[in-house]
């Protein structure tokens, strides 16, 4: 089942159930699904990469929206924000945890063959493709910089 049928499925059992909050979540995902699908030169189709990149991007701005609610003291804004990001993230794959991505972008380092910061775009390069829906962008960065200033 593609991404954009389980969204579909999961509008109605939200309609049935009357979930508002889930309901505006899974709509936005759509949204975004239908906007790449007419974008000039997807042919009407969007990979599951791309799928992927969309959620991200989604989650992503959920998160950022949240915080800036919090900094304001908005905590019912910054309430509805992360519960949408909430319902994204069940449909991106499952993140690394800090140590997992600690190992794998230690593999990535000995393949690059960095050997200190300034390595940083060789190893960025590489990590952001391999884990690409796997870890945060921010994530992996913040990790490279550590790893590659020891």
């Amino acid at each position: 089942m593609s991404l954009k049928q389980q969204i579909d499925s999961d509008i109605k059992k939200a309609m049935l159930a009357k979930n508002k909050e889930e309901l505006k979540a899974l709509r936005s995902i759509k949204s975004m699904i239908l906007l790449a699908e007419t974008d000039k030169g997807s042919g009407g189709e969007v990979s599951s990469d791309a799928e992927m990149k969309l959620l991200a991007k989604a989650v992503k701005q959920r998160k950022d929206s949240a915080a800036i609610y919090k900094e304001q003291g908005r905590e019912d804004l910054y309430k509805v924000e992360m519960d949408e990001a909430e319902v994204i993230e069940r449909y991106l794959p499952k993140q690394l945890s800090e140590e997992e991505l600690k190992s794998e972008l230690q593999k990535i380092i000995a393949e690059v063959g960095a050997t200190g910061p300034q390595d940083m775009g060789k190893v960025m390069g590489a990590s952001t493709k391999a884990l690409a829906g796997k870890a945060d962008g921010k994530a992996i960065s913040t990790m490279v910089k550590t790893l590659l200033t020891k």
